[in-house]
């Protein structure tokens, strides 16, 4: 049974191992089943071939795909490039890819399309997803509420649909909450993964990092755990479903 490739972006080891272990939990994967790379510190082996891998999965993280080049960090700069040197193999062969909030940037930025802070950040905390008419019909949403709420918190956004990508989720404050490319290609603005104690992990790390006022972590952290935040987890259980 063929492993899936997860990549993670975090540099702070207790963020990333709380993310990796999120990510096992509500996919159903075991760790014997993942080959976990954590970008901020190795990098991808040398003659690495995706077709290896039953499909490939990439976190988030608090890099942003539209910073200047001088402002990004050695790392951020780093993890940029190893994410976007897959990403034509995996959209040539439309190779299974779940891209989890920085991958949507990544995906979106291969694919040609502005990804920008000048429209649709979303501060922390849950909202509504809604499925579009593409979104009804497709596998990994098969079953989903027509409408239902998952945690974002991202100062980045597509600004338009890639194109030959299909919109599968959108929300009010966020058109592009969810992506297609081909048939197997997959990213989400929102953190699937992501439940009340894990956003609260992130809210007590990212405190400084320009999300939110850091005078509101608590208060931030109250509402994340009081929101019925339960769908999203299901659309990494059918994409792990589906192609392992």
């Amino acid at each position: 049974m063929s492993k899936f490739l997860l990549l993670q972006l975090r540099p702070e080891a207790e963020v990333s191992d709380s993310e990796f272990r999120a990510i096992l939990d509500k996919s159903g994967l075991d760790a014997a089943r993942v080959h976990r790379i954590c970008l901020d510190r190795q990098d991808l082996p040398k003659g690495l071939d995706l077709h290896d891998y039953a499909g490939v999965i990439v976190g988030g993280g608090p890099g942003c795909v539209s910073d200047a080049p001088e402002d990004k960090t050695p790392v951020e700069a780093r993890i940029e490039a190893a994410c976007l040197a897959m990403m034509p193999q995996i959209t040539r062969d439309d190779l299974p890819f779940m891209g989890c909030c920085y991958g949507i940037g990544i995906l979106g930025h291969h694919l040609g399309a502005d990804v920008s802070k000048a429209k649709y950040g979303e501060p922390v905390g849950p909202t509504t997803c809604i499925m579009t008419q593409d979104g009804r019909a497709d596998p990994l949403l098969d079953g989903l509420p027509e409408a239902f709420d998952a945690f974002v918190g991202h100062k980045e956004a597509l600004q338009h649909l890639p194109h030959g990508a299909v919109q599968l989720l959108s929300s009010e404050p966020c058109p592009y909450q969810m992506i297609r490319y081909g048939q197997n290609v997959y990213a989400t603005q929102f953190h699937p993964e992501a439940d009340g104690a894990e956003f609260e992990t992130r809210i007590k790390f990212y405190r400084h990092k320009g999300y939110f006022a850091p005078e509101d972590a608590d208060r931030l952290i109250e509402m994340c755990h009081s929101a019925d935040v339960t769908s999203p987890e299901r659309i990494l259980s059918a994409f792990v479903a589906r192609y392992g």
